[in-house]
């Protein structure tokens, strides 16, 4: 066969997984449908939040750990700086989930940590305004990925290695040969053939994957970036990465980087779910209006002139956990993501599970059961 794998969709999880088959010697096609990188799916926009003390599941913790050794792998390989840690803050509400959550993850997994009251974090960071009641878990290792430079770093890695990636060329199908023994990709430029296929084509999995219809389901997502009155509270060694959860809602956001503004977001913004060819793209004005009226409450400091605002896409889950598995009909096709708003700071150790699942005995030895698909098909 002319490859050994292919990957579908080189975005976040795709140029991580053709790097990480490509450095143990497979022969690596990857199809990306847009530009390297792009602004269409869900990895653009400057940065993404890493954080360690994982509210969502302890579980995931582990995997973190990993993600960060193979983030810096990815540095050391590429001579580019993607993960910077300053540190993260998780909570809001005293008795909410995020915060006892956070605090639960940190103390299984016994992660360095602090609790701070709202009115300490505001007297650390006055950036902040939250309520002095508020509870907080500070993390000195959590930060941000410089996203769209990290699938650069991973597709120059994947090449380097001897990967063959193509832009602009949308995959239009593909087939299974029987008894599991390879596949063919059909593309609007080809034809080609493989032992293995890897799909991690995120908003646009269903389309590819129809029994992900109704479990991968694509919503609309808007970030803000607004310039600060006082910058100096707003950069990086001052203003730590948040994820809050407050009477509005569960919000999440960034200091200034690279891009003039300070950068925020809505978990679930306004709860617009639609295919991913038809999801609306333009901003408007209640886009802009809900998050400016998050900023003045909790970062007043923060809500100067609007610098940029952007709509992206998470593909979520019923569970809003990941999947991670071999196609139920299919074992030499793998399904990767979609990610529920929360999965780009796996993407390195995700490259690496995809590459166990997609080669050899097709097992890996990263614990991911509650990442398969059968979960969600079992509560269907």
């Amino acid at each position: 066969m002319a490859y050994d794998v292919i990957v579908v969709g080189i975005g976040g999880m795709g140029s991580a997984a053709a790097w990480q088959l490509a450095r143990r010697g497979h022969r690596v096609l990857g199809l990306e449908r847009f530009d390297i990188p792009h602004a269409m799916g869900s990895s653009h926009g400057v940065t993404r939040i890493i954080r360690l003390p994982y509210y969502e599941d302890p579980a995931y913790v582990p995997l973190l750990q990993r993600a960060y050794a193979l983030w810096r792998d990815l540095e050391a390989a590429t001579g580019e700086h993607v993960l910077i840690t300053h540190g993260s803050l998780d909570g809001g509400i005293e008795d909410g989930e995020v915060f006892n959550g956070a605090l639960a993850s940190a103390r299984l997994h016994g992660l360095p940590h602090e609790v701070l009251t709202g009115a300490a974090v505001n007297a650390r960071h006055p950036g902040y305004n939250l309520a002095p009641q508020a509870r907080a878990v500070f993390q000195p290792q959590g930060g941000y990925v410089m996203s769209e430079r990290a699938i650069v770093a991973h597709v120059r890695a994947a090449q380097a290695a001897g990967a063959e990636i193509h832009a602009r060329e949308q995959v239009l199908g593909w087939d299974a040969r029987p008894g599991g023994e390879g596949v063919v990709v059909t593309t609007d430029r080809g034809r080609y053939e493989a032992a293995r296929l890897v799909l991690t084509a995120g908003a646009w999995m269903a389309d590819l994957a129809p029994l992900l219809q109704g479990v991968a389901v694509p919503e609309r997502q808007v970030l803000a970036w607004l310039q600060p009155q006082d910058p100096a509270l707003f950069t990086p060694e001052r203003f730590p990465v948040f994820n809050l959860e407050v009477p509005e809602g569960r919000y999440y956001g960034f200091p200034v980087v690279e891009v003039p503004g300070f950068k925020f977001g809505r978990y679930h913004h306004r709860s617009e779910s639609m295919p991913a060819d038809r999801m609306r793209r333009e901003v408007d004005a209640e886009d802009e209006g809900l998050l400016r009226a998050f900023a003045g409450q909790y970062f007043p400091q923060g809500t100067g002139p609007t610098m940029a605002l952007r709509a992206c896409m998470f593909t979520n889950t019923p569970d809003e956990h990941f999947i991670l598995d071999h196609h139920p009909e299919h074992r030499q096709v793998v399904l990767a993501s979609p990610c529920s708003g929360h999965g780009y700071k796996f993407c390195s150790v995700i490259g690496g599970i995809l590459a166990d699942l997609a080669s050899g005995d097709g097992t890996t030895g990263h614990a991911i059961e509650f990442l398969r698909l059968g979960r969600l098909r079992r509560a269907a």
